[in-house]
């Protein structure tokens, strides 16, 4: 570890925390509907797809109808990318002329971009066009974040209303969100792309001479357009295989720190909203503050490992860090935060190769997901999943000290902790259930290039990123099977929606009750004692997947053996 490594470290916090706030004011005006300085340009935007559209703005939705209105829209969305990918070869944007997707594989992709999971079972230049990547994923990159930011203000509004029967307008949240947030970001966040060097054409590809006289034609896209929301809203999937280890993705340090950034910056942004909302910024800061320590310990044990190396190649007299599967331009610092970031957020982008990681480097991103990406987590989901944790630490803390619980002025009864340990519960039982199932398959254990522990890790890994909506991967895994593609589509489905429906059931729950003013009894949620607890409710109930996990491994060592398989 060196003192520059824990300077970007340092940086990469402090400049997220100073622009918290900022970033935190204009979501919330976005929150209440409020005009914001955009609103005369783009204001005439959004009034004319409401008139197109014929829905008004103003009618806002129960639970229940949210609920519903947000799944028909993420359907049809899926339905139109399968659709896409399917005909790719017969729709124009087809440069390179490649042919339409498989059925199991267009169904992965669709599912993967709908639930802003973004998992990639093919190479992004060898298997999609560029209209396939404009209009089949990155819409996707921009509509799966914006629901993820909408489901989030649904949440805020239980929590901040009284005896009210509404928690919003999905149309109304999603077409604010994409228009007064998401694309104004997105459109100087690729012009700066492009002038660091990323690609932004509609050209196929580039003939060239190398150095060594041999002829090489070089893949371009719209790549920049792609790249700039894949990492604002914590969508993760590269144009380019080696996704942001690419330098047509990531050319530079610069380019490296910003992408990282970007990839927490709305998820810091909801804290600071979500305080807002209910009227004691305090209690955003307090779960902004559980975690900081999270990510922090995460990046502290991934660092130190990836740095101290591989103790094997040191018996052979090679010392240093760990540099298998790194970028020499970004290092091993660089490597590290990035991995963490991505995991701790619902990106799964990588500019590493997570899969040549140390064994306690490795397994820090594999955790980070399995907690359910709540540290910071995806935009919208990262905030909205760390609630669900508050709301079974509340419950903790109202039985020590023996009254009704309480959050941010609501009481939280027996029907809100029974729909949290419902969505928080599809993690370990999606996880745990299909790990087991291709442990012992035959069909599941063809999928892993390395036998043994590691090669288990790559089917965990896999099912770990699908449920937690990450995408990314111990790349040793041949998953683009039909066996694969459908068990990650469906565990991707699961992952995404089984928890957003009981969320948005708490959120209607909420907001119907009326508000309980603070007394002298109730348990503070703003202090150093409620930050720890937050930290330890979320660790403990992460570990439901994580321990667990650990005994699958032998378990299946000893069945395949069993059946005369050597996994």
């Amino acid at each position: 570890m060196t003192f520059q490594g824990w300077f970007l470290i340092l940086l990469f916090v402090g400049i997220l925390l100073a622009l918290t706030k900022p970033v935190g004011l204009w979501l919330h005006a976005l929150y209440e509907g409020r005009r914001t300085l955009l609103h005369t340009v783009l204001g005439p935007v959004e009034r004319g797809f409401y008139k197109l559209s014929g829905i008004d703005p103003n009618q806002e939705q129960g639970w229940r109808r949210y609920a519903v209105h947000m799944l028909l829209f993420n359907v049809a969305l899926l339905v139109l990318t399968y659709a896409v990918l399917r005909l790719q070869g017969v729709l124009p944007g087809n440069p390179q002329g490649l042919a339409g997707l498989s059925p199991d594989l267009a169904f992965n992709t669709a599912v993967s971009f709908t639930t802003n999971t973004n998992w990639q079972s093919y190479g992004g230049e060898s298997t999609m066009s560029n209209l396939s990547q404009m209009l089949g994923l990155t819409i996707h990159n921009f509509l799966s974040a914006a629901t993820g930011i909408a489901l989030a203000f649904a949440l805020f509004r239980g929590f901040a209303r009284r005896e009210a029967r509404a928690i919003g307008n999905f149309w109304a949240d999603v077409t604010r969100i994409t228009l007064y947030l998401l694309l104004p970001i997105c459109v100087v966040y690729a012009i700066f792309l492009i002038a660091s060097g990323v690609p932004q054409t509609m050209a196929g590809a580039v003939d060239v001479n190398t150095l060594e006289g041999v002829r090489q034609s070089i893949l371009l896209g719209p790549v920049a357009s792609q790249e700039a929301i894949k990492m604002l809203g914590t969508n993760g999937g590269g144009f380019f295989n080696a996704n942001s280890a690419h330098p047509f993705e990531n050319p530079t340090a610069l380019t490296n720190l910003v992408q990282m950034l970007s990839i927490f910056l709305i998820g810091f942004g909801l804290t600071w909203t979500f305080g807002k909302a209910v009227g004691n910024t305090r209690q955003g800061w307090a779960i902004l503050s559980a975690m900081v320590i999270l990510f922090l310990a995460g990046v502290t044990v991934t660092y130190w490992q990836e740095a101290a190396g591989n103790p094997v190649l040191h018996g052979l007299g090679v010392a240093g860090g760990n540099m298998e599967g790194k970028e020499v331009r970004f290092g091993i610092a660089a490597s590290a935060l990035f991995s963490v970031v991505t995991t701790a957020a619902s990106c799964g982008a990588i500019n590493a190769m997570h899969d040549s990681f140390t064994a306690l480097g490795g397994m820090i991103p594999l955790f980070n997901m399995q907690l359910g990406e709540v540290v910071i987590g995806g935009v919208g989901a990262g905030i909205y999943g760390f609630l669900l944790f508050a709301i079974l630490a509340v419950f903790v803390a109202g039985l020590m000290v023996g009254r009704t619980p309480e959050y941010v002025g609501k009481k939280i009864e027996a029907r809100e902790v029974k729909l949290a340990v419902l969505a928080i519960a599809v993690l370990p039982l999606v996880i745990l259930g299909l790990t087991s199932l291709s442990s012992v398959l035959q069909r599941g254990l063809a999928g892993p290039l390395n036998k043994g522990p590691h090669g288990f890790s790559e089917i965990l890994y896999a099912f770990t990123s699908a449920v937690g909506n990450n995408g990314s991967a111990f790349a040793g895994l041949t998953a683009n099977t039909p066996y694969y593609n459908g068990l990650l589509g469906l565990a991707m489905w699961f992952g995404r929606f089984f928890v957003i429906v009981p969320m948005l059931a708490i959120a209607g729950g909420l907001a119907a009750k009326k508000h309980t003013p603070e007394s002298a009894g109730s348990f503070p949620t703003t202090g150093g004692l409620w930050i720890g607890l937050l930290v330890g409710i979320v660790l403990i109930l992460g570990g439901l997947t994580f321990l667990p996990s650990l005994a699958l491994g032998p378990i299946a060592d000893h069945l395949a053996m069993i059946r005369g398989q050597l996994f």
